[in-house]
């Protein structure tokens, strides 16, 4: 998995402190046999005081390893199986750690587009249409508000 990241610090902007995003776009990446394997998600965020993101040696409680809090990027896997969608347990977790965006440490108004790659083609599964609900969490563990992806098509093997 992958992160990019792409963000102004906007002194005049008043933005609230808990971190709000919004869905961008999603773009299939195929592989080398033309079947659909990852996804590159876009996401708009905007944080009041900027305490997105952790740091490598953010390991410490209570972000620690097995903490609900070790991830502030949260992801949750479904596919529409017989016309409903189910939600998912994917073989490996979508769970991701945002970089810390903001290493001055200074509360500044950030807003910016998140990148996130992410596996779309469950090999155990025969469905092959998927959506994601995703949300963030910040320094403070504010949680953001959730977004759901548009329903996306998998060209399966």
């Amino acid at each position: 998995m992958g992160f990019l990241i792409l963000f102004s610090c906007r002194k005049k902007e008043n933005y609230p402190d808990t971190p709000h995003i919004e869905f961008k776009s999603f773009s299939k990446i195929q592989n080398a046999t033309i079947y659909d394997d990852k996804g590159i998600v876009t996401l708009s965020f905007t944080d009041g005081n900027g305490d997105i993101g952790l740091a490598m040696g953010d390991t410490f409680s209570p972000y620690s390893p097995g903490s609900p809090y070790y991830y502030n990027f949260f992801i949750q896997y479904f596919e529409r199986q017989m016309g409903v969608w189910t939600k998912v347990e994917p073989p490996l977790p979508f769970n991701a750690r945002i970089p810390l965006i903001n290493p001055s440490g200074k509360e500044m108004p950030l807003s910016g587009d998140l990148q996130m790659e992410i596996y779309i083609n469950n090999p155990l599964s025969t469905y092959d249409t998927i959506r994601f609900e995703l949300y963030i969490l910040d320094r403070a563990l504010n949680q953001s508000n959730s977004i759901t992806t548009p329903e996306i098509i998998v060209k399966k093997h």
